[in-house]
């Protein structure tokens, strides 16, 4: 394992100044579940590690108003117990059971996550889904940014050097609106996803949808909102050929985007089984 400094932060205030001193290069450290990987199984690119995982103000999960509020050192067992998220953010609860073992889900946290930045990631395609901010902090101030801009490839994002997510926000749901993960793995067990969908709905008095958000997982480069498949349900009524032409869609937009490779087609048959699932699951069998 490569060598490096170790220090932990009492503050966000104190986390940002370590962080941003000129003479070390530093590295967030949450749950470590990503970071310690990669430290034992190649040189790392930093030189010390800045433990944010016991910051008071980023363990925290509330509502403010209509917006949801999540620490960025939340693990993924504080998201699986909360209330609150079981009640406005299924599709998070559900991806935070998936996200591996319980030595993983222990220690995992969702801002270790995003910055991780793994195309296979349960827990950023609900953060999509939800129209989740990044809250970023560093010597300049704070700033926001769309969880979706955030992640800009594979392990790659916007964030610089000195930069810390200190929590993420989410506007809630209309009222009604359901939610749900489903993922692909290569065993019915702890697995990394091959491709994964969250997906969100809402329907109206008149029973036509009114709300929908989709957001896959591991298949394009870049994580976003399958916006096209969102326009072409709003204003229907849910029924099943409805679900499977919005899952012909969604493969139809990854494959645009991506172009066929050797995997294509595998995954345009899974997404279309995905997304038509979730929608199903969603609008018609919000008990399953």
């Amino acid at each position: 394992m490569s060598a490096f400094d170790y220090v932990r932060a009492g503050s966000i205030e104190e986390a940002v100044a370590l962080l941003g001193d000129p003479q070390w290069v530093s590295q967030p450290l949450a749950g470590g579940t990503d970071v310690m990987v990669q430290a034992r199984h190649g040189p790392v690119h930093f030189q010390r590690l800045v433990d944010v995982s016991r910051i008071p103000e980023m363990k925290v999960i509330a509502r403010h108003g209509d917006e949801i509020y999540i620490g960025a050192a939340v693990t993924y067992t504080e998201i699986m117990e909360s209330r609150l998220l079981q009640e406005t953010a299924t599709c998070l609860v559900e991806a935070a059971r998936l996200v591996g073992g319980p030595a993983i889900a222990n220690a995992g946290t969702l801002g270790g996550n995003v910055g991780n930045a793994a195309a296979c990631a349960d827990g950023t395609p609900p953060l999509v889904c939800l129209d989740a901010v990044a809250h970023v902090r560093n010597l300049a101030g704070q700033h926001a940014v769309p969880v979706a801009e955030l992640i800009t490839g594979p392990h790659q994002t916007a964030l610089q050097r000195g930069d810390l997510i200190t929590h993420f926000t989410f506007p809630v749901a209309p009222a009604g609106a359901r939610s749900v993960f489903l993922k692909l793995g290569r065993r019915n067990a702890q697995a990394i996803s091959r491709l994964s969908v969250a997906a969100a709905g809402a329907l109206g008095g008149n029973g036509r949808i009114t709300f929908a958000r989709l957001a896959p997982g591991s298949a394009l480069s870049r994580l976003r909102r399958f916006t096209e498949v969102e326009t072409m349900l709003i204003g229907e009524e849910p029924h099943q050929a409805l679900f499977e032409a919005a899952g012909a869609q969604a493969s139809h937009v990854m494959e645009l985007a991506t172009g066929r490779r050797w995997s294509t087609e595998y995954k345009e048959i899974a997404l279309h089984g995905l997304v038509a699932r979730a929608l199903r699951a969603i609008f018609l069998n919000p008990e399953n």
